[in-house]
């Protein structure tokens, strides 16, 4: 007969198991504490501690045109997207879904909880894509970083000063993190680029308004690294749903709730960017981490973002600029133009080729282009106009070609449009930066006209302009708390 081990005796070596391993866990974090934590946790280290600092660091005077400038932008995609499907079905949920009264999902008269706020603003932020986008990486910073932030600022009672210190950290954190897994290593194994980001700069950004200590950094970034996600499969989503919660709203809510979670008194794991089973190393097997601190203080992603001068997807921006210029410079029409070959990097255009989806349609969008000089804000999100016969003529005569040898780091969305008249003529433009990137950006009269045509028809002009102007001014703003609900509710 086999000798059976009591519950008292399993009991007691356990016990004596789990109390060696509690007194080496204590000793470690005692360790920490003094400051002699092993050389394996540098990265987590000057992440937190550079998150607390940035809070109370004035940043250079470009810097924060910069930020004011793409805090307006995707405030002008959240107004904009509130009306649109998306943030439609984003009301009607956190509308159910009650919530203490702390923050405001915007152009409403709904007033909830911080992380409900987040997730629906952050819908809004990509429902109509408007909102700005960060080249080499692909990531999607302003609609998940911008609600966060909002929502905390405005449950805090905090200065714009301070929303604007939180925003241009979200942005640092939101692609650095991408830089650190190696952007196109993301893409390559069916992961989102722009959901897998958003959780952490929207993390970053609520944890400084939450004016977290180093320790409370360190889990933020923990509890933010556990809720990671987003797949590629948003390309098959029509109705943009979908699309606008995983670049958006999820990260937006994931951040917020790390935030106020740890704000609460939750604990967490001290160096999740380092040592055994780091969160990079999960994620990537092409782990850069030095890429999460490299040039903090004095590269600022917040200035390198790209903002959108089209409400279309970013792989269509230059190929619909260079169809433009071709347009007004040679007077081509529908009538005189035989055939349109659209030439662009590989990766965007498997994105955007006869999608489902009016604004990631590059076919139907240059032929919107051709046809009225412009592309407008309705007809970029018009499954009706799709349908028009004019139109279909002309999208039969433009052809999307991948073009791997466009696939250049120092131009990674660039556009090549080749035009053959019905004359026998051939034009030709080609446009490596869209208007509003680094290379070729808005000024503030650009960021300011866009962002007026995508407000008034929401919140009226004389509201819109106030808004302007108030962004412009944000750092006289004593608490973003009245600046949300004078300006940006109902």
């Amino acid at each position: 007969m086999s000798k059976r081990l009591s519950r008292r005796r399993v009991l007691k070596t356990a016990g004596g198991v789990i109390t060696a391993a509690g007194f080496v866990q204590e000793r470690r974090a005692a360790a920490a504490q003094r400051g002699t934590a092993p050389a394996s946790t540098v990265i987590t280290d000057r992440l937190a501690r550079y998150m607390v600092e940035a809070r109370d660091r004035a940043l250079p005077p470009e810097v924060v045109r910069e930020a004011k400038h793409r805090i307006l932008d995707t405030l002008g995609a959240m107004i904009s997207g509130a009306r649109m499907k998306p943030g439609e079905a984003a009301i009607r949920y956190v509308r159910a879904q009650g919530g203490t009264a702390e923050a405001s999902v915007l152009t409403t008269d709904i007033r909830t909880s911080a992380v409900n706020a987040a997730l629906a603003n952050g819908m809004f932020g990509h429902a109509d894509e408007t909102d700005d986008f960060e080249p080499v990486t692909k990531a999607h910073p302003g609609c998940s970083v911008v609600p966060a932030a909002l929502a905390v600022a405005e449950r805090e009672g905090r200065s714009g000063t301070e929303l604007l210190r939180a925003v241009t950290l979200g942005y640092d954190a939101c692609c650095r993190f991408l830089m650190a897994l190696g952007p196109d290593h993301v893409r390559a194994t069916h992961r989102s680029a722009e959901g897998t980001s958003s959780t952490f700069g929207a993390a970053a950004a609520a944890a400084s308004l939450a004016r977290l200590d180093e320790n409370g950094m360190r889990y933020v970034l923990s509890y933010a690294a556990q809720q990671v996600s987003g797949i590629w499969s948003w390309v098959h989503d029509n109705e943009h749903i979908e699309k606008a919660f995983d670049f958006g709203g999820m990260g937006a809510r994931n951040g917020v709730t790390a935030a106020l979670m740890v704000q609460s008194g939750f604990t967490g794991v001290r160096a999740v960017l380092d040592g055994e089973h780091n969160m990079i190393q999960a994620l990537s097997t092409e782990p850069r981490p030095e890429q999460m601190v490299a040039g903090l203080g004095s590269r600022f992603f917040v200035t390198e973002t790209a903002i959108k001068t089209f409400s279309v997807g970013y792989p269509i921006q230059a190929p619909l600029d260079a169809l433009l210029t071709l347009r007004r410079r040679h007077g081509l029409t529908a009538e005189n133009v035989d055939r349109i070959v659209a030439r662009l990097p590989e990766d965007g255009a498997r994105i955007v080729d006869d999608s489902a989806m009016p604004d990631v349609n590059c076919q139907y969008i240059l032929a919107v282009g051709l046809l009225d000089g412009a592309v407008s804000f309705a007809d970029s999100h018009s499954h009706e106009r799709m349908k028009d016969p004019r139109v279909l003529a002309v999208k039969q005569r433009i052809q999307l070609v991948a073009d791997r040898s466009l696939m250049k780091p120092d131009a990674p969305r660039s556009g090549l449009v080749e035009v053959t008249l019905r004359d026998g003529r051939q034009v030709t433009q080609f446009t490596p930066h869209a208007p509003g990137t680094k290379e070729n950006p808005l000024d503030a009269s650009g960021v300011d006209a866009k962002v007026r045509d995508l407000m008034a028809p929401v919140v009226g002009a004389e509201r819109t302009a106030a808004i302007i102007r108030s962004v412009h001014t944000l750092e006289q703003i004593g608490n973003v708390r009245d600046f949300v609900r004078s300006l940006l509710t109902t």
